[in-house]
């Protein structure tokens, strides 16, 4: 069998804000990415996908349980796992090349070295005329695809989003949709995408996580057995939307139940 790129085994994630009763995010989480896999993780608002994420990426701990990426245990951020997130986060006064160079400065890699990196990056991202502009001379669909080429060029050998196009049209959306499949064919990193679009989950995964409610746990694993690119009017594409509905269906009710507690 091959062995995954990513290992989680019965995590939990607990705050404790100060004051406030503590907040279960995930109990008893486990889950393998497998290298090249494209996963998406799929529920309600609140159930701790992004959560997930973070510890992924050694930017939050685990309470309870473990994360392993090629069996070595996950306790701090590594230039091997790129996360993207909602917003672009481009720094606003560097161009657009220096921003996709930051990290490979902070590496230590030579200026020249690291400048040809961060043109070849964009230019495979459909930006090597855009080298010198600064984020606010792009569109959002652009300032997203800057940050992609920034996380590509560490060379993860995982790549995480957070709802990484949400905040853009529909449009757009779609035709960032197909670059981010372009992506990972080209790399042949694992992506882990958080999105709480049924569409864009079948569109884009191998297989989909669908979580329960707060305290978030996989409800159940669902394999996209459809060939790319995906039609929205195969029978087939509607028989899966149909599934997650009704999986989602009692989770969103219950997380609308306790949002309204609080």
């Amino acid at each position: 069998m091959t062995e995954p790129a990513i290992a989680i085994r019965n995590v939990a994630k607990t705050w404790t804000p100060e004051g406030r009763p503590a907040v279960h995010a995930l109990r008893n989480l486990s889950l393998d990415i497998l290298p090249g896999e494209f996963v998406v993780l799929l529920g309600p608002s609140g159930c701790g996908k992004s959560t997930l994420l973070y510890m992924i990426a050694g930017l939050e701990g685990v309470s309870a349980g473990t994360i392993e990426q090629d069996g070595i245990a996950v306790t701090q951020p590594s230039a091997e796992r790129g996360l993207i997130f909602q917003e672009a986060s481009l720094f606003p006064w560097l161009t657009i090349v220096d921003n996709v160079a930051f990290g490979l400065s902070v590496r230590g890699v030579p200026v020249t070295e690291r400048r040809a990196i961060a043109v070849e990056m964009l230019r495979s991202v459909g930006l090597g005329d855009m080298l010198e502009k600064k984020p606010d001379e792009l569109s959002g669909g652009m300032r997203q695809r800057a940050a992609c080429a920034r996380a590509l060029a560490m060379r993860p050998k995982v790549l995480m989003m957070d709802e990484p196009f949400a905040a853009l049209d529909v449009q757009t959306r779609s035709k960032m949709q197909d670059f981010l499949l372009q992506i990972w064919r080209d790399s042949g990193a694992s992506i882990i995408l958080v999105t709480h679009s049924i569409d864009e989950a079948i569109a884009l995964a191998d297989r989909v996580v669908v979580f329960t409610a707060r305290p978030g746990q996989v409800k159940t694993i669902v394999p996209i057995d459809l060939p790319r690119p995906r039609p929205s009017r195969d029978a087939r594409y509607h028989q899966y939307r149909d599934l997650f509905t009704e999986l989602l269906a009692d989770e969103v009710d219950r997380a609308f139940a306790e949002q309204e507690a609080l």
